[in-house]
């Protein structure tokens, strides 16, 4: 069940958020925990019952496990072979499902043995339920983390708006508000807030970004076909999608905080508006803002961060740019995209050490608009566009050829596949990026993040919304705008990680 569709508009949301507040109203905080519990499990149901078993043997081992590692861990009682147990078998599951395709192919493709193994379906979410309870077992380890009841803990795993897509969200900033009882207060503020992220969420994913999937999916269909491309569509279709992306992640974050604010829970920011990142250092903390959070606190900082010398600090930033890109897709394409941001990552590291050294200091200019800052927003924004093909193309040599095609090398009979002017849609779109405030901003007098890493104060934007009869007529227009174009809805492009 997507977040863009009838059902779950029309249906499963409303029912939802009324037995919800009429539980916490008339019978017991408990009681509105089970019913989200339950509405939880039947909307990761609706997508394949049969993983129902899988996540939920899942919750019930690391809760398990994590319980003895606790307790072993407040008797000063040595315990890590149980903390690499609970990980192995987390890493194991993960493994099996996502990437045993992967290995059998190219292990085939190797050693020519012609192994066979039946097609594994990768089921909803694993990477975030995995990722997110592996970062707890490393917390109740390290005594950060107390024993909670089984059902918050449920609760914090499965809770539906971030559950499929993320955020990968940290048990300190969830369950907090599971236990306070105000949480359970319907307040309309919430609800109205709640709604306009939604809203708009759900016009950036219908309206936007499945417009530009079309003419991204246009340019690189050609290019896995091996039909030439000019230059110019190339690049259009690379920018599409780098915009696609863009409003799909964008989109979804907003519709998931939206979400879980109708139920009183603030999850934390997962996307910061990454293209007015004028560095690639940057870029990560804007983009996939709790996935880089976990990279760097349970991989980077693990394999020893940056204590150990320059050297090894650019290994461990390999090493983790090699399991980010990984975790996005069992490919080779996923992984030359992670090394690549890598290798960016140390560029800009080593380029920041350089500047110090000659003592080039920021002027105060840099925090707004000088020349610096606008070249590098341009010039990352480039290398992110040049990097996304890799992430897209379907496979090596699709992307070899799309290459090509931007850079003007193909020769043959070109089909032009769409009019020069689909350049004005992205330059506008593009402009509406680097310049306009984001909606966490347009409504931080009314919406903070929880209390948390990903958890500075969001800066007011001068356009701010306010609980008025114009914000809601705009509201409005734009929901039914979206709404009547359902009818042609797709997947969330994190929805398959």
């Amino acid at each position: 069940m997507l977040f863009n569709s009838y059902e779950f508009i029309l249906a499963f949301l409303p029912l939802v958020v009324i037995g919800y507040y009429l539980l916490a109203r008339f019978a017991a905080v408990e009681m509105a925990q089970a019913w989200l519990i339950a509405a939880s499990l039947f909307y990761y149901g609706w997508w394949n019952p049969v993983y129902l078993v899988l996540i939920l043997g899942s919750v019930l081992f690391n809760y398990w496990i994590s319980g003895i590692i606790g307790r072993f861990t407040r008797a000063r009682i040595p315990n890590l072979p149980l903390l690499i147990v609970g990980i192995v078998v987390n890493i194991a599951l993960l493994a099996y499902f996502k990437y045993a395709n992967f290995f059998v192919d190219n292990i085939n493709a190797t050693l020519d043995v012609g192994w066979t193994l039946s097609e594994v379906i990768l089921p909803l979410a694993i990477s975030f339920f995995t990722f997110q309870q592996i970062a707890f077992l490393v917390d109740v380890y390290e005594d950060n983390a107390p024993l909670y009841e089984f059902r918050e803990y449920l609760l914090f795993i499965i809770f539906f708006p971030q559950l499929v897509a993320g955020p990968i969200v940290h048990h300190k900033e969830m369950m907090p508000q599971f236990e306070e009882k105000k949480t359970y207060h319907l307040k309309w503020e919430n609800i109205a807030v709640g709604l306009t992220f939604f809203t708009f969420g759900l016009f950036k994913k219908v309206i936007i970004a499945d417009t530009l999937g079309i003419r991204a999916s246009e340019a690189f269909g050609a290019a896995a076909d091996g039909l030439p491309l000019y230059a110019w569509e190339a690049w259009a279709g690379a920018l599409a999608y780098t915009l696609q992306i863009y409003f799909d992640f964008s989109g979804y974050t907003d519709m998931a905080i939206g979400l879980a604010l109708l139920f009183g829970i603030r999850i934390p920011l997962n996307f910061n508006s990454p293209y007015q990142a004028h560095s690639i250092i940057e870029f990560w903390r804007r983009w996939h803002m709790t996935l880089s959070r976990f990279l760097r606190d349970y991989v980077y900082i693990t394999l020893g961060g940056n204590r150990h010398g320059k050297l090894l600090r650019d290994v461990n930033i390999m090493a983790t740019m090699f399991i980010g890109g990984l975790w996005h897709g069992a490919g080779w394409t996923f992984v030359l995209w992670g090394m690549a941001h890598g290798v960016l990552l140390l560029i800009n590291h080593h380029f920041a050490e350089f500047r110090k050294k000659l003592s080039i200091a920021k002027s105060p200019s840099d925090a707004k608009f000088s020349l610096g800052k606008i070249l590098g927003v341009a010039l990352t924004f480039l290398c992110v566009v040049l990097t996304w093909v890799l992430f897209r193309a379907d496979g090596f040599s699709a992307a070899t050829y799309f290459y090509q095609a931007m850079l003007g090398q193909q020769a043959g009979d070109h089909v032009q596949l769409f009019k020069p002017q689909i350049f004005a849609f992205i330059a506008v779109l593009v402009a509406f990026c680097w310049a306009c405030p984001n909606l966490q901003r347009i409504l931080a007098n009314h919406f903070q993040p929880p209390d948390g890493d990903c958890a500075d104060p969001v800066e007011p934007a001068r356009i701010a919304w306010h609980p008025t009869v114009r914000w809601a007529l705009l509201t409005a227009i734009v929901f039914l705008t979206a709404f009547l174009s359902l009818s042609s809805r797709s997947e969330f492009l994190y929805y398959q990680f």
